[in-house]
């Protein structure tokens, strides 16, 4: 069966014109459909928040489940557990994600769930009228003047710290680097997180924001230029300034990059990413493209040992034991 770009799409969007989400949603739209992901196996996930109404905004004919306030991660533990075969896709925001709902996202990439993660990040609650949210950093501030008092949690930093296996940051109005890093993390084994910088064009993009449009464009360094192709025959994993790698990923399809900045990071390397995100944070740089890649950690319903069969599929004659091995199972008690 085939599908055309309109059975990707969702309904329009409600959220203020100019918002950085909406450029968020024609990427993923597009990642999908370049994919050719069918739209009946997508189920899409959220939490609550401006990011989270998006959901609605793309794949109209997808699975879909908004769910309450930080329990997003949760939720789509459930639902690919229940259903291996669904390709899941969480959106959430800063809020959502790294206030309320940051043990659910840790111990849900602790756990390596197969599903694609990704953050609309702006720095603050949109829906209840722009307080600071939890990846503000000490430099920003809000309309009136006032300074934010506390460090931002750095996302792409935890996500690698507790054993992410894809971590990525993009900015939403990057269509040429976010696109091929969605449809990367589409085929990626395990838990892919991408970090979207997506300004707030209400309560976050004047001066003094440090995640307004301005801000973005003039501290934003791209690490890689990317592109996505079907096969490689040799991947390298580390290249100088201006040299091309490619990284393999389970699919036999490649993510392909030209290293634009930053020649001491190499991608497969946890601490050397750790290394290059704790320094251009003290210069203010905020990089984009893959920053960490890791495909050897097995995925959830393997470490678990899922059948096959989903689980959601699954008859009585599926569930129900044996007699032999009832008998197998009262022996362990005695």
């Amino acid at each position: 069966m085939s599908f055309e770009f309109k059975d990707y799409q969702g309904a329009k969007s409600t959220l203020c014109t100019g918002c950085g989400h909406d450029n968020v949603t024609n990427h993923i739209t597009k990642a999908y459909f370049e994919a050719g992901v069918p739209p009946y196996r997508v189920a899409k996930i959220s939490g609550i928040g401006c990011s989270s109404k998006t959901t609605a905004y793309f794949i109209g004919s997808a699975h879909g489940f908004n769910t309450i306030h930080g329990r997003m991660a949760s939720v789509a533990t459930g639902a690919k557990l229940a259903n291996r075969e669904l390709e899941v896709i969480g959106i959430s925001g800063d809020g959502d994600t790294a206030s309320i709902g940051l043990g659910g996202f840790l111990h849900l990439v602790r756990r390596n769930l197969p599903m694609v993660y990704i953050v609309e990040n702006n720095g603050v609650y949109g829906l209840t009228k722009g307080q600071f949210s939890a990846t503000a950093d000490s430099e920003m501030r809000v309309k009136s003047g006032e300074r934010n008092l506390f460090g931002g949690l750095d996302l792409c930093q935890l996500a690698i710290s507790s054993g992410c296996g894809f971590v990525a940051r993009s900015f939403s109005g990057d269509a040429k680097q976010l696109i091929p890093l969605i449809k990367a993390a589409i085929e990626h084994p395990g838990t892919a997180v991408i970090d979207v910088i997506s300004p707030c064009i209400t309560y976050a993009n004047h001066e003094g924001s440090t995640l307004s449009y301005d801000y973005v464009k003039e501290h934003k360094v791209a690490l890689q230029e990317l592109g996505f192709i079907l096969e490689t025959q040799s991947p390298t994993a580390d290249a100088a300034p201006g040299e091309s790698f490619e990284i393999a990923l389970a699919s036999g399809k490649v993510l392909r990059l030209k290293k634009l900045a930053h020649a001491e990071l190499d991608v497969t390397d946890a601490s050397s990413a750790l290394k290059v995100l704790n320094e251009a944070s003290t210069r203010h740089e905020i990089l984009t493209g893959l920053i960490y890649h890791n495909s050897t950690r097995r995925p959830l319903p393997e470490a678990l040992e899922l059948p096959e069969k989903p689980l959601a599929t699954m008859g009585a004659a599926d569930l129900l034991p044996t007699p032999p091995q009832w008998q197998e199972i009262l022996n362990a008690f005695r």
